[in-house]
């Protein structure tokens, strides 16, 4: 990787990893084959993944430009079930799940009393009284703990459903193409942000048009003993037309590109929503009373009245690249962090997120640089994300 590169960090969040009861690094139903393949493996929250195949470079440009193929079984699932899990979920998180209607999904927030984040999700409404909730490796436990206390006095059943489940999802503008060729789902007909069970490549599966790489794409719930099999018939489907496997690091790259917050990084128990400019999340229309209400309530107000630090796009006018820590500057004067940091494959140019004061996150911004190694590095201010598929 070239120096200063974010790479993915296994303990992001400052938490300690996930083991198994051995204390050794678990390993995903697909270790073999990674191996097999030639990956470079990394612990990734207490996970052994692959960080590369190859080159992330050809990595990230496959997916842009044609597919590419993750593991993503390091993903954390927890069902939520029973006739009131809909107003558990709405007590729990701070978006409005009752309201989404089975087959879609949503993405939305857990926080704290006091309104800091402590992971971000992705909710599917499975069935009338069935939700699955997929949390970020890192925190995969702390939300299922946080899930099980506010469980107490709704009739739901807050279930660990880690093991039952392996993840692999396939991005990029050949996608669909490949899916297809492998399922009669109605893949025309499902929406971004929805989920419908169905075949492929002769397993079952939750079929899932949702991703974390910018492009359009297919995230696919299988159980574990499935997952060699599918991730094969997903290979050969894709040899034609460009299908690669993908590691972690350039799932990094494509995320920043897209504008997509890490937890750690962008996110993290110091910051509501609404510091994080995610306000949007937040649905206190939705009945009831939910964990963080009134604490929101005043971070809103606050945001209002005096806005905080905004998160902003960074582009360097040179080829040193930030680290998440280090300063931006404006005036000799500090005036924001970076949060996640890169050379961009799309744009050729080193990328930043960082939070900065109000005043400068206008985008075309001038006067703004980054602190590499006590060097100000000049850098534009430009509008999330840095990259926008064409549809």
């Amino acid at each position: 990787m070239t120096d200063g590169e974010e790479r993915p960090r296994p303990h992001a969040s400052g938490r300690r990893p996930t083991v198994s009861s051995t204390g050794e690094l678990r390993h995903t139903a697909l270790d073999a084959l990674h191996r097999s393949l030639g990956a470079t493996m990394t612990d990734f929250a207490g996970w052994d993944m692959p960080l590369r195949y190859g080159s992330e470079r050809d990595e990230h440009t496959a997916v842009r430009t044609k597919a590419g193929l993750f593991d993503l079984s390091h993903m954390g699932e927890i069902t939520v079930t029973g006739p009131q899990a809909a107003a558990l979920l709405d007590f729990a998180l701070v978006g409005n799940i009752g309201g989404v209607k089975p087959g879609r999904a949503r993405y939305t927030m857990i926080c704290k009393a006091d309104g800091g984040i402590l992971d971000d999700l992705i909710v599917y409404r499975l069935g009338e009284t069935e939700y699955m909730v997929v949390a970020n490796a890192s925190n995969a436990q702390v939300v299922l703990d946080a899930l099980t206390e506010r469980a107490a006095g709704f009739d739901a059943e807050v279930r660990d459903d880690r093991d039952a489940y392996a993840l692999i999802a396939v991005q990029g503008p050949e996608s669909p193409g490949i899916l297809k060729s492998l399922t009669d789902a109605d893949l025309d007909g499902l929406k971004y942000y929805a989920g419908l069970p169905g075949t492929v490549a002769g397993v079952p599966a939750l079929i899932a048009r949702t991703g974390y790489t910018g492009e359009d794409g297919f995230e696919l719930f299988v159980k574990p003993e499935h997952a060699v099999e599918l991730w094969q018939g997903l290979t050969k489907a894709g040899q034609g037309v460009g299908l690669v496997p993908c590691g972690l690091s350039c799932r990094d790259t494509l995320r920043l590109e897209a504008g997509m917050p890490l937890y750690g990084h962008e996110l993290s128990t110091s910051l509501t929503p609404f510091d994080a400019g995610l306000g949007r999340v937040v649905k206190f229309e939705k009945e009831g009373d939910f964990v963080g209400r009134d604490a929101l309530r005043e971070a809103a107000a606050r945001a209002e009245q005096n806005p905080p630090r905004v998160l902003v796009g960074l582009v360097a006018e040179g080829r040193r690249v930030p680290r998440a820590g280090y300063a931006v500057v404006a005036g000799g004067e500090v005036i924001g962090e970076v949060t996640s940091g890169a050379p961009s494959p799309t744009l050729g140019k080193p990328i930043a997120m960082a939070y900065v004061d109000a005043a400068h996150a206008a985008p075309g911004s001038t006067g703004v640089g980054v602190d590499i190694r006590g060097s100000h590095e000049p850098y534009e201010v430009v509008a999330l994300p840095f990259y926008k598929r064409q549809k």
